[in-house]
This record gives C-alpha cells, sequence and structure tokens, in this order.
C-alpha cells in the first residue's frame, strides 16, 4: 500500500497526517511553537520553530504508523498565508517572520497603494493592500531594518520554507503568492509592473508553480533529520484555505466552506477571476489551476475563543484536563445554556484589527451592551456569536458579487462544535455539512500530493473518490427570527466607532 503525507503549517502549531490513498487518516501528530508580540498588533514566529516542529511531527507520526518510510508516495503541505520569511545567501532565516495577523504596515500599505494606484492594484491582485499581506512587510523591513534588507536573497512563505528546508529547493506556488499583494491574478506570475513601482527586486523571488506540481525530493540530510526517505517526492502543496477547500472538497463552481480556526474563512471556489472593487473580500488563485477563490477573513475568530478561555475559563481547563476532555467541549457545554443574544451582549472580534470586510487594522475588540447582570458565560456566547456575525457580512458581500451557494462546509476547529455549526446555519440561514474525514487542509494537501505523484489524474476526480460528507445540520427558522437583530445592530456598531479606534490608536 502506498501512503501520502500532509503537512499543515498554522499558526498554533504544525500538523503532520498520515493518509492512505483513499484519504483515511492513520496517524498524526502536532508540535505547538510561540507566537511574539513584541508591540500591540505585532505578531511574529520562528522559522526555526517550524522547522524543529516539522520534524518532530514527522519522526512521531512515522515511528506510531510503523509503516516503511519508502511507502510514502508523495509529501503535500498547506500552510498559514502571509508570512514574510527572509533568507540570507546560505539559506539562513534573516529574522522572525512577520507573521498574517500582524497590523504595522498601515503606512507601507498606503504607501503601495500610491505608488501602484488603488484600482490598478486592485485590477492585477485582486486586492487592495492590507496589512495582512506580505508586500507590506517586505516594505516594512526595507524601512526599518535596512541591514536585515540588503542581507535578504530569497523570500519565501511559511509552508515554503519547510519545502525548502526539505528539498534544498525555493519556490512559490499561484494559491499562496497571490495573497503577497504582487502576483497577476489571472496570468499567476509575479506582477512586473507592482515590482517596478514598489522596488522590489524580482531576484528575491522564486518561480511561481501550480500547487500539484513536482517541486523536488526529500534531501539526504533531512531524510537523517526526520526519518522520510531520500529521494521521497515532494509538491508544492497550497496555502490553508486552499487546501481546505481541496480537504472538504470546495473545488467546483457552487461550492463553499466556513472554517474557524485561528482566523475564520467564508471560502467559494470560481472558474473566473471574481473581485470586489471595495477590497472588503478577497479573490485568489485556488489550488486546482485555472480557478480561483473568493473569500472573506476574519482575523481573529478562533483567537477569540481561545483569549477569552486563557483568561476566564482557568478552572475549567483545569477541570478539562482531569477528565481527559477538551476544554472548548465543557465550555460549549455552558454557553448552549446562555440564550441568543448572550443577555444583550455583543462581541466585535477585532482583537488584532480586523480585515473583511471593513479593512482597518486600527479596530479592536469590543463587548456591547456590558452590564452588572453579565458573567463570563454571556461574554463566552456573544464572542461566539460576534465571530459567526462577522462572517455572515462576507456572505452578505459574495451575494452582492453574485457568487452563490446553497450549502456550506464546515472545517476547521469550530466546524467540530455542534453549537458553533447550529449558529452558523441559523445565522446565515443555510444548511451545514461536514466531512466524515476531519483533517482538511493536512488532506488537501495530502490529495494534492497524490496529484503531484500521479496517483489521482486531477484535484476533481481524487475529491470525488475521497471526500465523503455527512448529513446536513439545518437552520431553525425561529433561530434565525432571534438572531437577525442582534445582527442587524452588530452591522450598525462598528461605523460608529471607527473614527475613535484611529484616535486609540494614536494616544
Amino acid at each position: 500500500m502506498k501512503y501520502l503525507l500532509g503537512i499543515d503549517l498554522g499558526t498554533s502549531g504544525t500538523k503532520t497526517v498520515l493518509f492512505t490513498e483513499d484519504g483515511l487518516a492513520l496517524n498524526s501528530a502536532t508540535e505547538e511553537y510561540e507566537l511574539y508580540q513584541p508591540h500591540n498588533g505585532w505578531a511574529e514566529q520562528e522559522p526555526d520553530d517550524w522547522w524543529k516542529a516539522c520534524i518532530s511531527s514527522v519522526k512521531r507520526v512515522l515511528a506510531e504508523s510503523r509503516i516503511n518510510a519508502a511507502d510514502i508516495a508523495g509529501i503535500g503541505f498547506s500552510g498559514q498565508m502571509h508570512g514574510l520569511v527572509m533568507l540570507d545567501e546560505n539559506g539562513e532565516s534573516l529574522r522572525r517572520s512577520i507573521i498574517w495577523c500582524d497590523g504595522r504596515t498601515a503606512g507601507e500599505c498606503a504607501d503601495i497603494m500610491n505608488r501602484v494606484g488603488a484600482k490598478r492594484l486592485v485590477e492585477l491582485t485582486g486586492n487592495q493592500a492590507l496589512t495582512s499581506f506580505t508586500a507590506g512587510n517586505i516594505l516594512w523591513v526595507r524601512n526599518n531594518e535596512p541591514e536585515v534588507y540588503k542581507r535578504c536573497r530569497h523570500i519565501l512563505l511559511p509552508k515554503d520554507y519547510l519545502r525548502y528546508k526539505l528539498t534544498g529547493k525555493p519556490g512559490m506556488e499561484a494559491s499562496d503568492a497571490s495573497g503577497m499583494n504582487i502576483l497577476d491574478i489571472e496570468e499567476r506570475i509575479w506582477s512586473e509592473e507592482i515590482l517596478k513601482k514598489l522596488e522590489i527586486d524580482p531576484e528575491l523571488l522564486p518561480d511561481v508553480y501550480e500547487s500539484g506540481m513536482l517541486a523536488g525530493h526529500i534531501t539526504a540530510e533531512a531524510a537523517k533529520l526526520t526519518g522520510l526517505k531520500e529521494g521521497t517526492p515532494v509538491v508544492y502543496g497550497s496555502g490553508d484555505n486552499a487546501a481546505a477547500a481541496i480537504g472538504t472538497g470546495v473545488v467546483e463552481k457552487g461550492k463553499a466552506f466556513i472554517t474557524i480556526g485561528t482566523s475564520g474563512v467564508l471560502f467559494a471556489h470560481s472558474d473566473s477571476v471574481a473581485v470586489d472593487t471595495g477590497g472588503r473580500v478577497n479573490t485568489f488563485c485556488a489550488a486546482a489551476q485555472d480557478s480561483w477563490a473568493v473569500f472573506g477573513c476574519t482575523l481573529a475568530a478562533g483567537m477569540s475563543l481561545q483569549w477569552l478561555r486563557n483568561n476566564f475559563f482557568l478552572p475549567e481547563m483545569k477541570v478539562a484536563e482531569g477528565l481527559g476532555k477538551d476544554p472548548y467541549t465543557i465550555m460549549t457545554e455552558q454557553a448552549e445554556r446562555v440564550p441568543i443574544g448572550a443577555n444583550k451582549l455583543l462581541f466585535l472580534p477585532y482583537l488584532m484589527g480586523e480585515r473583511s470586510p471593513i479593512l482597518d487594522p486600527d479596530a479592536r475588540a469590543v463587548f456591547f451592551g456590558l452590564s452588572a447582570i453579565h458573567n463570563k458565560y454571556d461574554m463566552l456566547r456573544s464572542v461566539m456569536e460576534g465571530v459567526v456575525y462577522a462572517q455572515r457580512q462576507c456572505l452578505d458581500i459574495l451575494r452582492d458579487m453574485g457568487i452563490e451557494f446553497k450549502e456550506l462546509y464546515a472545517t476547521g476547529g469550530g466546524g467540530t462544535s455542534p453549537l458553533w455549526r447550529q449558529m452558523i446555519a441559523d445565522i446565515f440561514d443555510l444548511p451545514v455539512v461536514t466531512i466524515q474525514n476531519r483533517e482538511g487542509p493536512a488532506l488537501g494537501a495530502a490529495i494534492l500530493a497524490g496529484v503531484g505523484t500521479g496517483l489521482y489524474p486531477s484535484i476533481p476526480d481524487a475529491c470525488r473518490r475521497i471526500i465523503k460528507q455527512n448529513s446536513p445540520q439545518d437552520p431553525i427558522a425561529a433561530n434565525s427570527a432571534k438572531y437577525a437583530p442582534y445582527y442587524d445592530l452588530y452591522c450598525d456598531l462598528y461605523p460608529g466607532m471607527k473614527n475613535g479606534f484611529k484616535t486609540l490608536s494614536k494616544l
């Protein structure tokens, strides 16, 4: 039997999963690492921490599975997008990676819009200049750390760094590269026009390929460190959302998924380039060739729940540890006891600023309506509802663009929560479907490995063979009616606070 390995480099940790050719997950291992926030609104990680986590998780999976490493037909990647990895002439990391939820580059983004022109930037890249994107991070390093910039010889994205360490060959693929603000997404190549206007040397960037193409093979050194067999084929892989789309079968028109991980994403497949000229949602290349994706990203979705857990639910965490349960399971059981609307308490999930649909790095999280009657369980329910309201705003924009779908696939940590799924179904007024295989991005990465090594003829063919869905979770009409006025109020809150957020950022 042949196997496939999917490596998913996330924000909280790197997860490696071993699959059979039929997509059955045999074993997995996750290694976590630090998120550094040296200043308010900043977010960085150490590329070497990713590499150590990759080595450790691969070794654990191989040891626990007790398979012959020679039977692994291919390796694919999924990874957090946008993170800036700068390497010197010897391939060593020059600084911590500025990652996707960092908001320091408002000035650089304004500079990009001025140099390229807002309209032209959207025409070429499908997106406005956002603080999440890599181009602003490149300019920030050039402006603030010129000695680091001068020493840079290679610019990569997070998962591409892991692939480079395994194969010795730098490279990128279209789905991840389209999140850098410098890729011509229709042609799927670097935009010479943008690079020239931003004065970024194209020699710093590797060539761009398609996600399922062969990228290289495991080197002798990487084999020694990981236990993989030297010469094992490695494909390019894709950005995490593009991989999650494959892992849920969202690879054809009329399909969409929602994921609540650290961030929250509403992602719809498109057979053509569709762009929101206001930049409220993003358009990227999909992992499948000649296809694209339109999606909205809430920066602090699961992160908001994690923040609440770490600061208010320490007793529940201890109880969960003693019972061998996930603390989020205990928390959501408590949230179910709180009525819809959280006793008139709303939460705006702007812990890291916000991307979709308000594009405001200065925005900050808000509990609106907090009074003496409220307790931490009301706050818990309001956080969960607020995350879904934020993504519902993205749904409204997709509908305005003419992008329609009749059901929604759920993935990520939030997708495992029946309560959160029901909230989504009720607030979106759509059936929510889960996939029997819960590995999502890692499965997508493995499918790409199978396509790149010839096990499957194409991505859609592989998905039809592998992806199996559970029965849908339907919306409850009475619940939808109760959520509606709270959602309307939620949409009214940010415009009244926008100027206040900007003033606060300058204090």
